[in-house]
């Protein structure tokens, strides 16, 4: 047998058990690999060979667990669309953590891998579409320099998962810097002790923040860490048009990654009500909504930990309150910081925000393509041919003329924070049909061109194109 170098060493299967239940994937019948992130596992230490082997496709599958494994599902909670709800890993179990030979460590779970105490009527398995879906999506955002978990491997089950028809059983192998969730501090909070509460998030600090070992309140210390973490994720989820679709608490990371990709999908014309997921009739997650929720989101982290600002409550209120009233502040420099450089723009001015502002509004008013605009602006190609354009064109290559900087200059530095293409939704449609009939071909195809989005190369031209018309509207769907 290949040695495939796993090397876990598993610190939340420490914690207090009441945080997770030990549990086994439910083995499967006839696992077949169909995606292998061969670079992933390359920074991972992993032995490629060993994974693509039967024995590394039984470990993706859930049939074999590695020397080292100690499986488990966990526990949490979260507000799903506002409403508190008691949740867990319904349809994933976590093998452990894996540790590279550069001390890195992160988690290994197995998304799909059946049922758990947590399922709640769910049958725990997953569809190969939504699996592929997601390894597509969070590659995309890993080559957009977005934080985000990632997919090392996709296996079909050789079973079927019942939704509103029969479909192909698939598991998808996450790798996470940790699945440690507001959610789990809301578990925390609500359901065990304030001394469990107290380790969860000391476990927190040492693993994601150890500087806050020895801030004079570590706990607030935490708080802020996160929030700005959060603040500097959505800026760039906005900066690319990145549309989550589903920003439960359950889905928001400590770690400030991006995680969980159910009904998301990037905008293409420029609206900020745009909603795709299915679920979200009334657009509480719309794109425009984001920040928002960001900060809603940070607000109920923030009332999970108040136990350990303060004993007296009034004042761990108050705490808390200092610490997170900056989070509107913090996320508008973060993406006017970075909608600057979309524009070239390297030095500050007052009325920067104002210029950004009348562009979006003309996109919105035009149904301006959101990623397109930016790139016909990066490679000089305007073709707006509307006076407000030209007149707000204008004004912009005037405030470029006012920096010390060639215009080449200008226009390098655009490249490198516009991306050419992003992972457009029929084109994600178009490889999933493919893969669901036996060709990967169309994915591999377009995970090439996805695996280096400010490169600008000719082959990116035919996945720039935005769709045809449509009067159906785009929909997504969460894939449980």
């Amino acid at each position: 047998m290949l040695n495939a170098n796993w090397n876990f060493d598993n610190s939340y299967a420490r914690l207090p058990e009441r945080f997770f239940t030990r549990i086994h994937p439910t083995p499967v019948s006839d696992p077949e690999l169909v995606m292998l992130n061969r670079s992933l596992a390359e920074e991972l230490g992993l032995n490629v060979e060993a994974l693509a082997s039967e024995e590394g496709v039984a470990v993706f599958a859930g049939n074999h667990i590695p020397e080292g494994a100690e499986p488990l599902a966990q526990a949490y909670a979260g507000h799903q669309f506002g409403y508190f709800n008691m949740l867990g890993d319904g349809r994933a179990i976590l093998l452990g953590e894996h540790v590279n030979s550069n001390g890195e460590r992160v988690d290994i779970q197995l998304k799909g891998s059946g049922r758990t105490p947590y399922s709640r009527g769910g049958d725990g398995r997953a569809a190969l579409g939504p699996m592929l879906r997601e390894y597509i999506i969070s590659e995309a955002m890993h080559a957009l320099r977005i934080p985000t978990t990632r997919s090392l491997a996709v296996v079909t089950t050789g079973e079927v998962v019942i939704r509103e028809t029969e479909l192909r059983g698939a598991i998808l192998t996450r790798v996470a810097a940790s699945h440690l969730r507001v959610g789990t501090f809301q578990y925390a909070a609500r359901f065990l002790s304030k001394e469990e509460l107290q380790t969860l998030a000391d476990y927190a600090i040492k693993r994601h923040y150890p500087n806050g070992e020895h801030a004079s309140n570590r706990y607030l210390f935490l708080l802020e860490e996160v929030m700005k973490k959060q603040a500097a994720l959505v800026a760039k989820w906005q900066l690319v048009g990145f549309i989550h679709g589903v920003m439960n608490t359950d889905n928001m990371t400590i770690s400030g990654e991006t995680i969980d990709y159910g009904p998301c999908a990037f905008m293409d014309v420029y609206d900020p009500k745009t909603v795709f997921s299915s679920i979200d009739t009334q657009g509480r997650y719309a794109y425009g909504n984001q920040p928002y929720i960001a900060g809603w989101n940070i607000a109920r982290f923030a009332e999970s930990l108040l136990p350990l600002f303060h004993d007296e409550e009034e004042k761990a209120i108050e705490l808390a309150q200092e610490v997170i009233a900056p989070f509107p502040t913090l996320y508008e420099t973060y993406w006017l910081k970075g909608m600057r450089a979309k524009l070239g723009l390297c030095t500050e001015e007052e009325e920067d925000k104002k210029l950004i502002g009348e562009l979006l509004h003309l996109m919105h008013t035009h149904r301006a393509d959101y990623t397109n605009t930016f790139r016909a602006l990066t490679l000089d190609e305007w073709n707006f041919s509307e006076k407000e354009f030209r007149d707000w064109h204008t004004r912009w290559q005037q405030r470029i003329a006012r920096q010390d900087m060639k215009k080449e200059e200008v226009y390098e530095f655009m490249r490198q924070n516009n991306p050419a293409i992003v992972p457009r939704n029929y084109r994600v449609e178009e490889a999933l049909a493919a893969a669901e009939q036996g060709d990967n071909t169309v994915m591999e195809r377009l995970l090439y061109v996805l695996s280096a989005p400010y490169a600008y190369t000719k082959e990116q031209d035919e996945y720039a194109k935005p769709p045809a018309p449509s009067d159906r509207p785009y929909r997504t769907f969460c894939g449980t």
